[in-house]
């Protein structure tokens, strides 16, 4: 599933192409479309440019010198570049065709997919409901954001209007980095495991944003959680899975003990 290091990675591949004029615009399944048309998107965007993306959580946003291209990538989605001549793959949603190549919008799932705002201001609109970014969140205003919170941390860590950008594998990830049970209840966190959860926060989502992803190392929980027998990194213990707010989630029971 895209999580805050991957779009991040959509974003520098945008950035790569920005100032290119677009040359066509081909919507290969209309089912990725919110809120528009494949003939909307085209007659939008087509002869544009796009100009500097920025990105909000999992969301990205594409200024297009007016219009504003909006993705969200769901579970499956990605945006990639090709040259013209290589051959699509049979999930490739949506082709914005430039002088040198193509960038595609390739979803199996299509649970979320494409959208197109008037300008910026009806873009930010879009995303209003979005808490901050978290890779740009202070540690003070993450101890605002949690205090008073009831439920799980995993549903907390994982709520976009708390915490915009963080998803089933940084959640647990965050949590296994600062030894504390993704099951704890918000409301039993004191200061030290805030400061502990913030430092873990940052310093995997900027390991993560490095490679565009979070990384399946064997030092990470992420290098374990998917073995069906999967251990511990750290300290060899059989990992725990179960699911909280419909998310598998895997932990340590010894170095996150609730």
């Amino acid at each position: 599933m895209p999580e805050l290091p991957d779009v991040e990675g959509f974003r520098r591949v945008l950035a790569e192409h920005t100032g290119e004029p677009i040359t066509a615009v081909r919507v290969k399944d209309p089912g990725v479309l919110r809120g528009t048309s494949a003939r909307a998107l085209d007659d939008a965007l087509r002869g544009r440019r796009f100009g500097k993306p920025w990105r909000r959580g999992k969301w990205l946003v594409a200024p297009a010198g007016g219009p504003v291209l909006i993705l969200h990538f769901g579970m499956t989605g990605s945006l990639s570049w090709h040259s013209p001549d290589e051959p699509p793959d049979r999930f490739d949603r949506v082709v914005w065709s430039l002088a040198d190549g193509e960038l595609r919008f390739r979803d199996m799932r299509k649970l979320q997919g494409v959208r197109l705002a008037d300008d910026e201001e009806q873009a930010v609109r879009v995303l209003g409901d979005l808490g901050p970014d978290a890779l740009e969140v202070s540690r003070e205003d993450f101890g605002g954001l949690l205090a008073g919170r009831r439920g799980r941390l995993k549903s907390a860590l994982t709520d976009q209007s708390l915490l915009a950008g963080l998803g089933n594998l940084l959640a647990d990830e965050i949590c296994w980095r600062a030894r504390i049970s993704p099951l704890r209840a918000v409301t039993d966190l004191d200061e030290a495991d805030l400061a502990a959860l913030h430092k873990a926060m940052r310093w995997t989502l900027r390991e993560s944003v490095k490679v565009g992803r979070v990384p399946p190392r064997e030092t990470w929980l992420t290098g374990a959680r998917d073995e069906r027998e999967g251990a511990c990194p750290r300290c060899g213990t059989t990992l725990s899975r179960r699911r909280v707010a419909g998310r598998t989630t895997v932990w340590c029971r010894k170095c996150q003990p609730t």
